[in-house]
């Protein structure tokens, strides 16, 4: 349950996101490899996970299951690159994982959009809309 009396990052109007792009964490325990799939949850870009056969999947990271401290029972859902598909991986069959993709939300958040968004009411623009930036 959120404690209103603490005043954390998630109170703020927003927060940035970390910039983990190219990163690839240790998943030498089951902690390291939950706080990895919490990270790949938020991220905003690509990730490919290599599985235990040696096979290796690129995608994007919509959905993880992990209630319990058994790996086996653990699963990350993804929509492959190169599939229509949705995907549903054990972490127990999961053999290394990277941040390989850009992640478009990287260093921003909706603190930064409405302070853009007063600088151009400011300079008296009229009929202000903040577009999103392209993602490539």
């Amino acid at each position: 349950m959120h404690n209103p009396n603490t005043h954390g990052e998630d109170e703020k109007l927003g927060f940035k996101h970390e910039n983990l792009e190219g990163y690839i964490p240790s998943l030498a325990t089951p902690a390291e490899i939950h706080d990895a799939f919490d990270k790949a949850f938020d991220f905003r870009g690509d990730l490919t996970i290599t599985l235990k056969t040696g096979d290796s999947v690129e995608g994007y990271v919509f959905d993880r299951r992990a209630e319990s401290a058994d790996l086996s029972e653990c699963t990350v859902r993804l929509y492959p690159k190169n599939s229509a598909e949705k995907m549903s991986i054990r972490y127990s069959d999961i053999a290394a994982l990277s941040f390989t993709g850009k992640d478009s939300a990287a260093g921003k958040s909706f603190e930064a959009w409405v302070k853009k968004y007063n600088e151009k009411k400011a300079a008296g623009e009229k009929n202000i809309g903040i577009d999103a930036e392209p993602l490539d």
